[in-house]
């Protein structure tokens, strides 16, 4: 048995992974939580925000994010990928930075336009 706070809405349910039995979910307000304990269990999966550098001398780092998810395990690895680029300006949000993470089809973009 696994417990678990979910966190897919402020309610903040806790949950109970029965693992020996299906994976059965407990302890779920909505069916949300029951998904999210499932996979939390199963194979946990996370958005990744970091930041990049650029070559703006006003705005020396870019936020950026995954649009989607990664495995959990592989989010350190995702963000050492980070450490060697630096973004030329101008910056357009949505912007990709590195394509295609760990060949999930999820991309790190940026999230904040810089001009200057």
């Amino acid at each position: 048995m696994t417990e678990l706070i979910c966190i897919t809405c402020p309610r903040g349910c806790h949950l109970t992974v029965d693992e020996d039995n299906n994976y059965e979910v407990t302890g779920n307000a909505c069916p949300r939580g029951k998904t999210y304990g499932y996979n939390e269990v199963t194979n946990p999966q996370r958005v990744v925000t970091s930041t990049v550098r650029t070559n703006s001398k006003i705005e020396p780092r870019c936020p950026v994010k995954t649009n989607g998810t990664i495995p959990k395990g592989k989010m350190f690895e995702a963000m050492a990928m980070l450490d060697d680029i630096t973004l030329q300006k101008p910056i357009e949000v949505g912007q990709t930075v590195i394509e295609n993470l760990f060949d999930t089809g999820v991309d790190f973009v940026t999230c904040k336009a810089i001009e200057k």
